[in-house]
This record gives C-alpha cells, structure tokens and sequence, in this order.
C-alpha cells in the first residue's frame, strides 16, 4: 500500500467503522463515577487526586472572583488530557491535530473572555487598542490595526497550535520512516 505522510491524519475505519469512535468511549472509563459509598477504591481516589491537583494548579493564580471559571477550566484540561491520550493507542489520531477542532475550543474561550473584559472592564480592554502616546495622527489607524489584531488571535492561535503538532508527527513519522528503512 502507497501512503503519504499526511495519511497518518486521517481517522482509521474498520469494516467501514471509524474507529475513532469505539476509541473516544474509552477515557469515559477514566472519569469518576458519583456513588455513596464512605470508602473508594484505589481508581476514584486517585481520579479525585489528580482533579483537585488540576484545580489547584489552575486556580492559584487566580483571585477569589476568577474561582468561578474553575469548573470550565478544570473539564477543558481534563478534557485535552483524555484527548491527547487518545493519540497513544493504536490506530487511533490525535484529534486536537485538526484545525476544526483547536479553532472550536479557541473560538468560544477566546469571545468568552473578551466579552467578560469588555463588560468587567470596558476602560482597560479599550485602552489595549491604542498603546500610550500614540501620536494623533495615526490613533485611527493603529485602532483599525489593534482590533483587526485582537479579531484575528484565536485563528492565529489556532493554526499555530496545528502546524506544530502536525510538524512534530511528521518530523516523529520521517525518523521512524528512515529508521525502519536503515
């Protein structure tokens, strides 16, 4: 079979089945499932170990009001670690790989905490459009610049992120290509 080095990208079927659908049920069995018992056994403990360490890391930085984005905070590395696990097991992708996937977690984010500047703080977010002694002249220019900037990050972001991954997969298939081959 002739492949390209951009077929390692591409979801394997199986019998017309993508498999990364049998493979996205898998993390589901890492998650912590609720139940009333005093006593957990080694799994749940360690799973409620490494949510409250997640938590923890995310949230010291932050003050008392920044505490409630914890929960979307929280699930969405929980998330990108199960994600990118997904990438270990045979015959399976790395979703996060894929542009739609970055820009369709940059995208809201980046509006969320946009639109929660803009109305928190509707002075500060503005002043970040125009930097500190900005001659007259070009104070609309550099406000069209600044906000075609601010629209533009998350694609930028975005494509960024995928080029990277894609490149680091590429340069990991290139050397086991050639290591193969010697």
């Amino acid at each position: 079979m002739n492949m390209s080095f951009f077929d390692q990208f591409s979801s394997p079927s199986f019998l017309g089945i993508p498999l990364i659908l049998i493979s996205m049920t898998f993390p589901a069995l890492l998650l912590p499932s609720l139940d009333n018992r005093w006593i957990t056994n080694r799994l749940s403990t360690l799973q409620l170990w490494l949510i409250n360490l997640i938590t923890k890391q995310l949230m010291t930085p932050l003050d008392k009001k920044g505490h409630k984005w914890a929960l979307i905070l929280t699930s969405l590395m929980i998330f990108l670690l199960l994600i990118n696990l997904l990438g270990l097991l045979p015959y399976t992708f790395t979703p996060t790989t894929q542009l739609s996937m970055n820009l369709a977690l940059a995208f809201p984010l980046w509006l969320a905490t946009l639109l929660t500047g803009l109305r928190n703080q509707p002075s500060a977010s503005l002043a970040h459009l125009l930097p500190e002694g900005t001659p007259t002249l070009l104070i609309p220019a550099l406000i069209l610049i600044e906000t075609t900037s601010l629209l533009i990050r998350p694609l930028a972001l975005g494509v960024r992120l995928t080029a990277n991954l894609t490149a680091g997969h590429l340069l990991i298939q290139l050397i086991s290509t050639a290591t193969t081959s010697l």
